[in-house]
């Protein structure tokens, strides 16, 4: 024979569906890149973001610190994602970018870019414009920089 539930128990097992039904939502985090004179671990090694490569998920703010005087940090031209937008900060100001398109970022040091002052950052594992980002030529030492910031993501 058939009972019939009260209508009170209905109610609660929709709104359980429906709130199981919500995406999660992760608060996004955030980072600091340090831009230095030297490497922490090597002196020899000079004009560097600390760390040069950064992993970070959309949505994430990424915000480049002037621990040392005399850099600033540029996006690269060629060498960020489609509908992302691009930055150049000023020298010596502390910086902020929220990064929300999934793919490869490379970032630099305008007045240190020559001598191989560069980053990467990659948002969301996802690296649909890695191809024409390693693509890209550079003068100087940022042409070998950036090949070895490419290898070790392929590592």
């Amino acid at each position: 024979m058939f009972t019939p539930m009260p209508i009170r128990i209905f109610r609660n097992a929709a709104l359980a569906l429906m709130v199981a039904s919500l995406p999660l939502s992760v608060a996004a985090e955030e980072f600091e890149v340090l831009m230095l004179n030297a490497a922490p671990d090597n002196a020899q090694h000079t004009n560097v973001f600390a760390p040069a490569i950064l992993r970070i998920s959309s949505g994430d703010t990424v915000t480049f610190v002037p621990t040392d005087t005399g850099h600033n940090t540029a996006s690269k031209r060629g060498m960020i994602p489609e509908g992302a937008e691009p930055w150049n900060s000023p020298v010596d100001v502390r910086h902020s970018e929220t990064l929300t398109a999934p793919g490869v970022y490379g970032y630099l040091c305008l007045p240190h870019y020559e001598m191989g002052m560069v980053g990467l950052i990659i948002v969301d594992d996802a690296a649909p414009n890695l191809e024409s980002a390693e693509k890209i030529r550079h003068p100087g030492a940022a042409r070998a920089a950036f090949r070895d910031l490419f290898d070790q993501l392929a590592n």
